[in-house]
């Protein structure tokens, strides 16, 4: 009987310290840091152009930082290193040699490294991808969208890598598929990998993050435990002058974001008691009609993007 993989002890798997990335006269990233832990799903979000794909270029060692440094499973981030045999890798959309088999295509990329066929999850990534005879029988350039996502995803974790980065790694699979893909995900965190992912569905990171790592114009907004951004300290309160009322609170000191729904304003004041804030807005002369604890995902992000935004 096989036995349960033990999960690895905590530790940066994934790092990124002051990185800086620029192509020609636009500013891609800047001075950015975080780090992605052992049995962690990080999100990495942004509105398109932030410079998420920028970065997991050259945390995977597909480019390289003007300045800073990248580092995976504790050693430096870069071009044919030998940690990446150690790291699952799918940016960019697929790219495979169109008149060969997905199988062949699968050796291919794993020989090149030097390594022997075939590689230890190969079947555990078979599965995923779920491409069944056609991975041998047909040629890639046959594949349909959603036939070359998966097959890319084989290709990432074939390795059981210790560490993912993956980019939009839902786009062209059905709803079906992307619940399959969230479960294998979830399984490798628990064994220990730590996996960096980025995405703009939101409500599937909702149900699939641990932390969040949010950026704007090429820096970081926030990051940290995905339930702290959607927990402690977001409020949804109804008020009956929404201008008159995000002007009393974007004063408070420990506020980091006001955003207006209608008459409605989601506030992020994380360690600030609800009903301190009540009493900023009553004070200001605000009528309060309700107040309710917590928010999604998408009004989190929308709300720190559209805040940071206003300060720069």
């Amino acid at each position: 009987m096989e036995q349960p993989t033990a999960p690895k002890p905590p530790g940066a798997a994934i790092s990124a310290r002051e990185l800086s990335k620029r192509y020609g006269r636009r500013q891609a990233v800047s001075g950015l840091t975080f780090t992605v832990e052992s049995g962690q799903i990080c999100a990495l979000l942004g509105p398109n152009g932030a410079g998420k794909t920028s970065t997991m270029r050259m945390l995977a060692g597909l480019s390289r930082p003007d300045s800073g440094s990248a580092r995976l499973l504790g050693e430096p981030s870069r071009l044919a290193a030998g940690v990446l045999a150690r790291v699952g890798v799918a940016i960019d959309g697929p790219a495979f040699v169109p008149h060969l088999s997905g199988r062949r295509n699968l050796e291919l990329s794993w020989r090149a490294g030097g390594r022997t066929w075939p590689p230890p999850a190969l079947e555990e990534g078979l599965q995923l991808a779920g491409l069944g005879e056609a991975l041998g029988a047909k040629k890639v350039k046959s594949y349909s969208m959603g036939m070359r996502q998966r097959l890319m995803l084989a290709q990432a974790l074939m390795g059981g890598p210790e560490a993912l980065i993956l980019d939009e790694p839902a786009n062209g699979l059905d709803p079906g598929e992307v619940r399959a893909l969230r479960e294998h995900l979830r399984r490798l965190a628990g064994r220990g990998a730590a996996v960096l992912i980025s995405s703009h569905v939101l409500a599937e990171i909702e149900l699939l993050a641990t932390h969040v790592v949010v950026m704007n114009a090429g820096a970081v907004v926030t990051a940290g435990r995905l339930e702290d951004l959607l927990g402690t300290g977001a409020y949804e309160f109804e008020v009956d002058d929404v201008a008159h009322a995000s002007r009393a609170l974007r004063a408070v000191a420990g506020v980091r974001s006001v955003t207006a729904h209608g008459q409605r304003l989601s506030v992020l004041a994380p360690g600030y008691p609800v009903r301190e804030l009540n009493q900023v807005l009553v004070s200001a002369g605000v009528g309060v009609g309700a107040v309710r604890a917590a928010r999604s995902l998408e009004e989190a992000f929308l709300g720190l993007v559209e805040q940071d935004d206003a300060v720069r």
